[in-house]
């Protein structure tokens, strides 16, 4: 514990960031209170501003600070194409490969039955919306390979059977029991193109 209740305050809530511990958190704590106190107003302007203005879009339930987020307005991309996946993080991984120009749909998770995590959670009636709108003709799935992302994609591909549409799962470069945020985007760009059908 440090000698004032604001700092314990500052460091508990750090700690609630994932991939840091309480040490991280003291550290970055005492850093910007220290050395920047500055970038300290700014992160917390920043952070309340996304806390109160960020909501899902409408369409792909990535992260918007409008209705429709800027993938889903742009007038560009392969509206007969939607890739799944798990987070927003995700998709600007898969953004950064540059070979995929379709749209999004993001889960926000994946299923996790033992975590209270089912279908309901993830917008699944949503894609349902989607997939019976009549413009899709292929759905890529691009959970991780995780036993959860492998038991997601295996229901999304049989809800897309169901609406007639067909269901194809990202391949070659995805390391099992990666996670597609930490993968490059070329190695993405190579697991888009040589997608198969599920």
């Amino acid at each position: 514990m440090s000698q004032t209740p604001l700092i314990d305050r500052l460091i508990d809530t750090l700690k609630y960031l994932p991939g840091i511990g309480p040490k991280s958190a003291q550290r970055i704590a005492f850093y910007l209170l220290s050395r920047d106190r500055e970038a300290a107003h700014r992160l917390a302007d920043a952070l309340h501003s996304a806390a109160s203005d960020v909501r899902h879009c409408e369409s792909c339930r990535n992260f918007s600070d409008t209705p429709c987020c800027p993938l889903c307005a742009s007038g560009k991309r392969d509206t007969s194409l939607l890739c799944v996946v798990e987070s927003p993080a995700d998709v600007i991984s898969i953004q950064r490969g540059g070979s995929y120009n379709g749209q999004y749909f993001v889960l926000h998770g994946h299923l996790s039955p033992l975590d209270g995590i089912t279908p309901a959670n993830l917008g699944m009636d949503a894609l349902k919306v989607r997939l019976n709108d009549g413009d899709l003709k292929e759905i890529v799935v691009a959970t991780s390979t995780t036993p959860e992302g492998e038991a997601t994609a295996h229901y999304i591909g049989e809800m897309a059977r169901e609406f007639g549409v067909k269901a194809s799962r990202i391949a070659y470069g995805v390391p099992l029991g990666g996670e597609l945020e930490y993968v490059d985007g070329n190695t993405l760009s190579l697991a888009i193109s040589t997608r198969r059908d599920m």
